[in-house]
């Protein structure tokens, strides 16, 4: 018996390569900032392929040769003329002047699909390149980006906050799970309110966590990120379990000598963080009294000592 014919197509066992694939869509990225490169490699692996990159600053130029190497850098018109797929990923300011810019110089095709990534709009702000026949998606990724190929693999999982005419609503689903993401439905009017959120829970946390590692090393710590690691990360797995529940502390417990004597040392060694201090005391009070953790006959001399704190 004769043997058969050696076979083309590679075993079960040896995937094909994503390059090897037949691209679904051309990719351009407009703003080749930490997010957009790290969304188009994304894509890529998907099957996608990335065709055309806009950048102006030397450091977008490297992020895009690292994470989108071969792929040429041209003006951001040129990307559009290029591409099926566009991701505008620029400052949440910087948007409504590119998609005007873009929709009155003839940029936009009709047909062609157009996604931002900020977290601020929905596609409300895509309407010039709407009237001018594109295809609006906002696709926000609820992570914080580092501009290296670590992004790529950190959007295994990552939440997308989407919002998308109702007939795009699954193709803009689609993108997001074929990036690895978890699609979350956002309604038009809800995005700064969306935004909002994030950004009190991420941005905050980065500032936080900054003035606390100062004040640790003002303290004498010589590792402080040592120390709040386990910590911080109890802390966070503690409060998205519980939420206010997870309180703990001198404000919680309505500790207001251990809380004026917090206020006396930040003034002294670290009067910028005072403020914020206070604020956060402030806030953490009323949630916890509202949770019925503070005892209300703790929380006035609590309340006295930052609104003293306040006064000076």
């Amino acid at each position: 018996m004769n043997a058969p014919p050696p076979s083309s197509t590679p075993p079960a066992s040896e995937p094909l390569d994503p390059r090897d694939r037949p691209a679904r869509l051309t990719v351009g990225v407009v703003g080749a900032g930490r997010v957009g490169p790290a969304l188009a490699a994304s894509l890529q692996l998907a099957g996608h392929r990335p065709i055309a990159v806009s950048g102006v600053s030397d450091a977008s130029r490297r992020r895009a040769a690292v994470l989108l190497p071969d792929v040429p850098l041209v003006a951001p018109a040129e990307v559009l003329a290029r591409a099926e797929l566009v991701l505008l990923t620029v400052p949440d300011d910087a948007l409504p002047g590119l998609v005007e810019g873009l929709a009155e110089t003839g940029a936009v095709r009709p047909g062609q699909l157009l996604v931002h990534t900020s977290g601020r709009y929905g596609t409300t702000v895509l309407d010039p390149a709407r009237r001018a026949g594109a295809l609006p998606l906002a696709l926000h990724p609820a992570m914080t980006f580092t501009g290296t190929s670590v992004d790529v693999q950190r959007l295994a999982g990552c939440s997308f906050g989407v919002t998308a005419p109702a007939e795009l609503r699954l193709a803009a689903e689609a993108l997001v799970i074929e990036m690895g993401g978890e699609p979350e439905w956002i309604e038009e009017e809800a995005r700064p309110l969306y935004h909002a959120a994030l950004a009190i829970g991420a941005n905050h946390l980065v500032t936080l966590v900054a003035q606390s590692m100062e004040l640790l090393r003002a303290a004498g710590v010589s590792s402080p990120d040592r120390m709040l690691g386990p910590l911080l990360g109890a802390a966070l797995d503690n409060a998205l379990r519980s939420g206010d529940a997870a309180l703990t502390g001198p404000v919680a417990r309505g500790d207001a000598g251990t809380v004026a004597a917090h206020v006396a040392e930040l003034r002294k060694h670290a009067p910028g963080t005072v403020a914020g201090y206070l604020a956060m005391a402030r806030t953490t009070a009323d949630r916890a009294l509202a949770h019925g953790l503070l005892k209300p006959e703790l929380a006035e001399d609590l309340l006295g000592v930052l609104a003293e704190g306040d006064n000076r």
